[in-house]
């Protein structure tokens, strides 16, 4: 192996690793940027405020608004290096197989950067955000991929057709929990503005249809546990991930019946990424032997 290959491999450990990391956080920050009322801190896009690139000066209050919305949007910077970083590393490794969930990253990181400025540009429409949301769960599946695979797989695995039909229905359940939660969001106090519209659903209704969806996935979790051919390793995934669901659900039941407190709801959105990355390491130890 030449040394810039080996290099490369190196790299492409901790780079894919920081990507996983920086596509959870900016969904963090994201929602930090909502709970805070700081959606329309930069009113305008690709500009901050009309006539600038950068926030000018407002009262304190708003000030901090302004900063808080503009620092989200630096972190997408980080995240075009850390995607960059992969790419190269990926190439300079020699690994075909990666190649497009690398520059799946970085095409879907310029596509956030252009949802993010409709978003902003439509007043935070609850279905612009649920899509700039969404397509970040997309990336966060693609980094976690990368993650998986950074060694190179071995030949000849299968897993039994039951499993891999379960592990379908697992993954698709927890995207429909994942989707049911934006339209709960979108109904929801929390617009990231004062004049920001919501969907028009009952609040009440949607949080329990995503609540009841939940409880369908508990069950499958449960089934998949117990179902004939299910390996080891995707065993000990499946308690990781019940854990870290029941966990967010327990949230999800306190900052109900707290009246939605800007705390909870940013831990139950932290919560949210977790519980997608580990239903898809599951979904990857059934389809791929380094998932």
């Amino acid at each position: 192996m030449s040394t810039t290959k080996a290099l490369a491999t190196r790299v492409l450990a901790p780079a894919s690793g920081f990507l996983l990391f920086a596509q959870a956080a900016i969904v963090v920050t994201g929602g930090a940027v909502r709970l805070t009322g700081s959606g329309l801190g930069c009113p305008t896009w690709p500009e901050c405020t009309p006539g600038s690139y950068t926030p000018k000066p407002y009262q304190v209050e708003e000030q901090v608004k302004v900063w808080i919305e503009f620092g989200n949007r630096l972190l997408t910077f980080v995240l075009v290096l850390a995607a960059i970083t992969v790419v190269l590393s990926v190439l300079g490794s020699g690994r075909k197989d990666l190649r497009g969930l690398a520059l799946g990253q970085v095409l879907g990181i310029l596509g956030q950067g252009i949802l993010g400025g409709i978003t902003v540009l439509t007043g935070l429409h609850p279905a612009t955000v649920a899509a700039h949301f969404l397509l970040s769960i997309i990336l966060i599946a693609g980094a976690t991929s990368l993650r998986a695979q950074r060694f190179r797989p071995s030949e000849n695995f299968q897993s039994p057709n039951l499993v891999k039909k379960i592990a379908t229905t697992h993954i698709v359940l927890t995207f429909i929990v994942v989707l049911l939660g934006t339209i709960v969001t979108g109904s929801g106090p929390h617009a990231g503005d004062a004049t920001a519209p919501r969907f028009p659903f009952d609040l009440r209704t949607v949080a329990w249809l995503h609540a009841d969806v939940v409880i369908a996935l508990l069950g499958i979790t449960f089934g998949f546990f117990v179902a004939n051919g299910t390996s080891d390793a995707t065993k000990k995934r499946l308690k990781i991930f019940l854990v870290i669901a029941l966990a967010q659900g327990l949230i999800g039941y306190v900052q109900w019946f707290t009246d939605l407190p800007e705390i909870l709801v940013g831990f139950h959105l932290a919560g949210s990424t977790l519980v997608w990355i580990s239903s898809w390491r599951i979904w990857l130890s059934v389809t791929k032997k380094n998932g």
